[in-house]
């Protein structure tokens, strides 16, 4: 009789997502293989065995794990967060509430400014310990895999001092961070008439990024206000000569093209698209380009326009959902909250849902090898949730439904069943 480490018994439903090798596009994200009555065996933190449950019953293992019918999936993924920031901007609430646009606050020197000052000010290892303080919530709700930026500093030293609190996390923590270099995410007041300037001296740090390998992504924030298209095309083309893999923030606020940009250079993913275009999103579906959408930044924003996710996906594209996780206009770690609103405001169903925070995420961020999916061979980052359907997820909004989180096969979260807490 074989033995092993693990076995999770008596699952009611099981997602895989494991039916397609890249992204899953357009019409595809409906199409949800759905398993019951499963078990699942794990050996040296990988899955061994995928079967029926009546099959697992001739196997022995250290731990058996009733799931009780419950649903279980593979751990989340999220690709676009600011994870590392110094402060917090609670105080601009009041603005947002009275209508304040966010590029008026961030002409007053708030927004992304004062969070800039902020992050100058914290040393590393307040930012490292501030940063697993959210990256354990982000766990908390099912997040195994996260993608995390820079973009804090706006000089050479902070954000070098960011990338380093990144890669320090990655080694440290037990969730898996991928890494991306934003050092273009506003312009600093010194350089308010002179962005290709401050862009040339963000080229300059590219290199040491490169050779001390801090980062494997460069991003820019294509708007209006900031960096204009033709400056974010010259800018990710030397990056990508330089060897980085390239996001953009594209079309967040304005339409201005940053979506066709995105799709031209091959970015592996484009962010936001609130303003996408009919023809940028043409030239998604025509590219192997995701879109990851962030609709939690758009209800925040108190905003009425959401990202047009039912146009993306009829079009082809492969759509990914994210937090947007940051201090100014998504102050949350809860994936499972974005979930709800795309199904509510994105008009997404469970099933586009489901891809979108799983397989296509990591796609989103080169993890599509590793993460997203429930495969033999493969890590066995696996949620168990107080949920009996997968539909139940997206449809209960504001709680946390995770029961455990496996990662590389270690329950790292568990609910204390007596007490209903963490």
């Amino acid at each position: 009789m074989h033995k092993y480490q693990i076995i999770i018994r008596n699952i009611g439903q099981l997602l895989t997502m494991d039916d397609h090798d890249g992204p899953v596009k357009g019409n595809q994200m409906s199409q949800l293989t759905v398993y019951t009555n499963q078990a699942i065996a794990i050996d040296e933190g990988i899955v061994k065995w995928i079967g029926p449950h009546e099959e697992s019953l001739q196997f022995e293992a250290e731990k058996i794990i009733d799931a009780k019918g419950r649903l279980v999936t593979p751990g989340l993924v999220d690709p676009h967060t600011h994870l590392v920031f110094g402060g917090s901007r609670e105080h601009e609430l009041s603005l947002k509430i009275q209508g304040v646009p966010y590029l008026e606050i961030l002409k007053q020197g708030g927004g992304i400014l004062s969070t800039v000052q902020a992050t100058k000010q914290a040393s590393e290892e307040e930012l490292y310990q501030k940063a697993k303080f959210h990256l354990n919530r982000m766990l908390a709700f099912g997040v195994t895999t996260v993608e995390a930026k820079s973009g804090y500093g706006l000089d050479e030293e902070t954000e070098l001092k960011q990338l380093n609190v990144i890669d320090k996390l990655n080694k440290t923590h037990v969730v898996d961070i991928v890494s991306t270099f934003l050092g273009a995410h506003a312009l600093p007041m010194e350089y308010k008439n002179s962005p290709e300037e401050f862009l040339d001296r963000m080229i300059k740090l590219l290199p040491i990024v490169k050779e001390k390998k801090l980062a494997e992504f460069v991003d820019i924030f294509c708007e209006t206000g900031v960096f204009s298209v033709e400056q974010s095309r010259k800018y990710l083309l030397t990056a990508k000569k330089m060897g980085f893999d390239v996001k953009i923030h594209a079309d967040e606020i304005d339409p201005l093209g940053g979506t066709e940009l995105a799709a031209e250079l091959g970015a592996v993913s484009g962010d936001h698209l609130v303003g996408a275009s009919d023809e940028g999103i043409q030239a998604l579906a025509n590219s192997n380009t995701i879109a990851v959408l962030l609709p939690g930044t758009t209800f925040y924003l108190g905003k009425e326009q959401y990202a047009r996710a039912r146009e993306m996906i009829n079009q082809g594209v492969a759509v990914a959902l994210s937090t947007d996780f940051n201090p100014g206009s998504s102050p949350t770690e809860n994936l499972q909250l974005i979930m709800n609103i795309a199904a509510l405001k994105l008009k997404m169903t469970p099933e586009e849902i489901w891809h979108a925070v799983t397989v296509n995420a990591a796609y989103a961020i080169n993890r599509g090898d590793s993460a997203g999916k429930i495969q033999v061979g493969k890590n066995a980052d696996i949620v168990i949730w107080d949920a009996p359907n997968y539909q139940y997820i997206p449809y209960h909004y504001g709680v946390n439904h995770v029961n455990k989180v496996l990662k590389k096969g270690q329950i790292v979260v568990e609910r204390n069943e007596e007490y209903a807490i963490y």
